[in-house]
């Protein structure tokens, strides 16, 4: 949270991951999942890639 908060509106972050939509499962708070995602996703380009 201290790094996507850190970088937010002044750099880019790019984060390779797992899919966005199970995040907060991942994550396991969902206060802190809602932020972390809020920052990434709001004006980001996405971008699924399929394994080999």
């Amino acid at each position: 949270m201290e790094i996507v908060g850190e970088r937010y509106g002044r750099r880019f972050t790019i984060v390779t991951s797992l899919p966005v939509d199970i995040w907060h499962d991942v994550i396991g708070e969902p206060i802190f999942a809602d932020a972390i995602l809020d920052r990434l996703v709001h004006n980001a380009y996405r971008n699924a890639l399929a394994g080999c």
